[in-house]
């Protein structure tokens, strides 16, 4: 079973190499669903994040209000450490559960993490290939303000509260240029599926 991390900063195309990749037959794991997933209502770290944050963060409806959470810990690198503190262990080891789940339904599967903080939480870890989707960062502000309504300033630090791309590139095994037409994407995933696909 190879087991393949994709990584890639925000707006960086990630999502659409991952889409492309389970179009292909590969097993998808999204770290962000896990993390919504461990932080649901009544959950261990929901309740962590609560005493640590103050009950602001959480909302009416007992679910994690993201924007409040998000407006203590951006910009304060402690905050931000204390709440990856919380999330990253329940994170792994669910993520970890599912790479079993889907070895012993297929052992030839190929698996791949769709995780955007890899750099930041799980770039040692024993990867087969890891996968970048890149491409430059002015190109993806211009991304965030088109497609997501954001403020080039938030975007700008957006971008900059994540690994930088040397730090994420510096992992890559592979890069996928997302900075291309989308017909150049797809073609570098089916040379990058060609390699880690077995023959069946």
């Amino acid at each position: 079973m190879p087991l393949l991390a994709l990584t890639g900063g925000i707006a960086s195309g990630k999502s659409t190499v991952a889409a492309m990749l389970r179009d292909r037959g590969a097993v998808v794991v999204d770290a962000d669903a896990i993390v919504r997933e461990v932080q649901s209502p009544g959950s261990p770290v929901l309740d962590a994040i609560a005493r640590e944050f103050g009950a602001e963060v959480i909302a009416p409806d007992g679910n994690l209000d993201r924007q409040a959470l998000g407006a203590r810990v951006f910009g304060h690198p402690e905050r931000l450490a204390a709440l990856n503190a919380l999330v990253h262990p329940a994170v792994r080891e669910e993520s970890e559960r599912r790479f079993r789940a889907a070895l012993g339904a297929d052992p030839a599967a190929v698996v791949v993490y769709d995780v955007p903080l890899l750099a930041e939480a799980r770039g040692g870890d024993a990867w087969d290939l890891v996968v970048v989707a890149h491409a430059p960062a002015d190109l993806r502000v211009r991304r965030l303000v088109e497609n997501r309504g954001m403020s080039e300033s938030d975007a700008r630090a957006r971008i900059g509260s994540q690994a930088s791309d040397e730090e994420r590139l510096a992992l890559a095994d592979v890069v996928i240029d997302t900075a291309t037409e989308l017909d150049d994407t797809r073609r570098q995933v089916d040379d990058l599926w060609e390699r880690v696909a077995p023959a069946r």
